[in-house]
């Protein structure tokens, strides 16, 4: 038999310990526990029934069984007390106090609050965190002359937020300081700002030329240097008060912008808004108006055949705090459609496609799909482990496959019991023979994880205990150790997985995530919802979100999530509307069920899965989805005119299935121009599959 107030005595208050070491020194309090359970939760009914208490936690019933236990001992007793015994007794009880409790201690920490997978140790290997190194032009430098040329006229400005947008949306450009390379390209965006600070007169002059020339010039800040009579204005005037901007339904690009929610872009949240300039416009025409009545963006056609557009925002900072999360600008947090960084992007892309007569652009879906569906579920209680084999048996029946964020919960806290234990990792590797992707969730799903310090890279299991304390409290954690031995121990339970993906708890995001991720060997983040990113596509993340210097990690927002609304069976129809919205420009869905419960949520996701699969959607993890746009994201493109033909040639870095690309109507694949069997086209899409290396497809043009 063991003595209980080494069991569980560190699980209660002083005063209750205190009771209970009274009661066991008095020799009465040898209560018979069972053999420790996986369960902890078996554990406590078992005692209970021992005990003859309604449950063995309560602190105030403990108390008082152990004060009846000293009463009717003192009772029983025959003989009166040795006074010199009682005496010496009494100078020990603190000592033998003290003494029961750090046992008590000892042992519960090791017996009950944690679990010891035999032989798991690590990992061994040391997280070492890359310094910050700002991003260098030159790596967005090369492209083709039918690229868009983006003239940076400051270099510390936000040209990175600007090019990691074009980037997603799959346009091919170049960043140069030269005016010159830059008005041999048919579309200009100068950025961030045009004024004669920042620009001599000649390059001003050149510039002011090429949408006469039959160009197409876009600028943001146009603050003089005899620029704005070009754009088609008079005065401008500058405010962060604006709460939103709509695009016209006449405006160059906006044919691409069918909804209200598609032309509307929010410009302020609860933090404030973005510096905006207003537009007074005389030969040109309002493209955009700002909630106030004002006009937001400007547009001209020149006589020569091009075109010129004065954007009132700076593009670059406003994708930069949206995709860093530096600013919350959105209406809506989640379970809606909130595309401002979206629309921006697509009427770029649609300009583009405008002005250049041999414009490619890629697809942001694979195998040319209408939109990408990424089912995911965050394992994080002690049911969820269980119920998740039942979602991932449905998946499987429907031939897709899901993502399971999985908590490696191996420490009993305020938060929940353990279920991270020899059967919670069964239950791992179980998913994973399934098909489906395990990734992880933490090690304590703390709603203060984003205030943890960032630790020293050398945390190991089981040494590394964070502990869950409070609501808003816990102790023992660190940025690096949460992500270090979550890792390590979903490897151990399912070997062979990579674990590549990450979301933190809560959605609590530290500034040093990205780089933090990097250096322990994730490569996708699922950390940010899609109204924060005002996206809802996927994007590359910057070291401490900042926008200075990259990470190699990708963001993958979160559109649909559970906790909004319950039933969730309601939603069904709200959340296929906003897969319709999406699957108009190639949107990426990614949705969030917590497998806590079957009814409502497996329904839900049985509704929309039926309704997806209807919408011709690409299914897939959270990792094979960053895979493919990872490879995509480093795809070069060049064209060239060949006499009647157009040649496409494609640089691969890394291997990619099912990459699709946009090319100019009338432009049908030679039959000899294939010089890889995997390709197919249908309309302006073309399909295709390569490894590493290079790819010339040719054209026939229609004249």
């Amino acid at each position: 038999m063991r003595n209980a107030c080494g069991y569980f005595l560190p699980q209660f208050p002083l005063q209750f310990q205190l009771d209970i070491v009274i009661a066991c020194i008095d020799g009465i309090a040898e209560i018979p526990l069972p053999a420790r359970s996986e369960n902890t939760g078996s554990m406590d009914r078992q005692i209970s029934a021992q005990t003859g208490l309604s449950s063995p936690f309560p602190s105030m019933a403990l108390s008082r069984r152990a004060a009846e236990y000293r009463f009717h001992t003192r009772r029983r007793a025959l003989k009166p007390p040795n006074l010199s015994m009682m005496s010496t007794l009494r100078r020990l009880l603190p000592l033998l106090v003290l003494s029961a409790i750090g046992f008590g201690i000892y042992l519960g920490a090791k017996h009950l609050t944690t679990f010891r997978f035999e032989g798991w140790n690590g990992p061994q290997e040391e997280s070492r965190m890359a310094a910050a190194v700002n991003a260098d032009m030159s790596g967005y430098s090369k492209g083709g002359r039918h690229a868009v040329a983006v003239l940076v006229t400051d270099t510390a400005s936000d040209w990175l937020g600007l090019a990691h947008g074009l980037k997603t949306i799959g346009v091919p450009f170049i960043l140069t300081r030269d005016v010159e390379q830059a008005i041999s390209h048919k579309m200009v965006l100068v950025y961030p700002a045009m004024s004669g600070k920042l620009l001599s007169g000649d390059a001003l002059r050149a510039l002011a030329a090429h949408p006469r020339n039959g160009g197409t010039l876009v600028g943001f800040e146009i603050l003089g240097g005899g620029m704005n009579e070009v754009f088609g204005f008079g005065e401008f005037s500058a405010s962060r008060n604006r709460k939103s901007m709509r695009f016209a339904a006449a405006s160059s690009g906006t044919s691409v912008l069918p909804d209200a929610d598609d032309a509307e872009v929010s410009l302020s949240g609860p933090s404030g808004g973005v510096p905006s300039y207003a537009f007074s416009p005389t030969t040109g025409k309002p493209a955009a108006l700002y909630d106030d009545g004002l006009a937001a963006a400007v547009q001209r056609e020149h006589a020569g055949g091009g075109k010129t557009v004065a954007f009132g925002v700076d593009l670059g900072a406003y994708i930069a705090k949206a995709y860093n999360g530096r600013q919350d600008l959105g209406r809506r947090y989640i379970n809606a459609y909130e595309p401002g960084v979206d629309t921006f992007l697509r009427i770029l892309r649609g300009m583009y496609r405008a002005a250049e007569p041999m414009a490619v652009t890629l697809d942001t879906v694979p195998f040319g799909k209408s939109a990408s569906v990424i089912i995911t579920h965050d394992v994080d209680y002690t049911r969820s482990i269980e119920n998740a084999v039942r979602y991932a048996e449905f998946e499987r029946a429907q031939g897709i496959v899901a993502t399971y964020f999985i908590q490696t919960k191996y420490v009993r806290d305020w938060n929940d019991d353990i279920f991270f234990n020899q059967h919670g990792a069964e239950l791992t590797r179980q998913l994973a023979g399934m098909g489906m992707e395990i990734a992880s969730h933490s090690v304590s799903h703390s709603r203060v994880f984003s205030r943890f310090p960032l630790g020293d890279g050398k945390e190991r299991y089981p040494d590394y205990t964070p502990r869950v304390t409070g609501k808003e409290e816990a102790k023992g954690g660190s940025l690096l150790g949460e992500l270090r031995v979550s890792r390590f121990l979903l490897q151990q339970a399912a070997p062979g997985s990579a674990v590549e993906s990450f979301r933190p708890g809560h959605l609590e995001y530290p500034f040093d995530l990205p780089q933090a991720l990097q250096a322990t060997g994730y490569r996708f983040s699922s950390s940010i919802s899609s109204g924060t990113a005002l996206s809802h596509l996927p994007f590359r993340l910057n070291h401490g979100r900042a926008n200075s210097a990259e990470t190699s990690i990708y963001e993958f927002p979160i559109t649909i999530e559970d906790e909004l609304q319950r039933p969730m069976t309601g939603r069904i129809g709200a959340a296929a509307a906003v897969l319709d919205r999406l699957a108009r420009y190639g949107g990426s869905c990614v949705v969030l069920i917590h497998p806590d419960v079957f009814d409502d949520k497996l329904e839900f996701l049985k509704g929309f899965v039926a309704d997806a699969k209807a919408k011709k959607v690409w299914f897939g993890t959270l990792s094979g989805f960053g895979r493919w746009w990872s490879a995509r994201d480093k795809v070069g493109m060049d064209v060239r005119r060949s006499g009647s033909r157009m040649e496409l040639e494609l640089q691969f870095e890394e291997a990619v299935s099912g990459l699709s690309v946009q090319v100019p109507r009338g432009w049908t694949l030679a039959d000899d121009g294939k010089s890889d069997s995997d390709v197919r086209q249908d309309g302006n899409q073309v399909t295709l599959s390569h490894g590493p290396g290079s790819l010339q497809l040719v054209f026939e043009a229609a004249r």
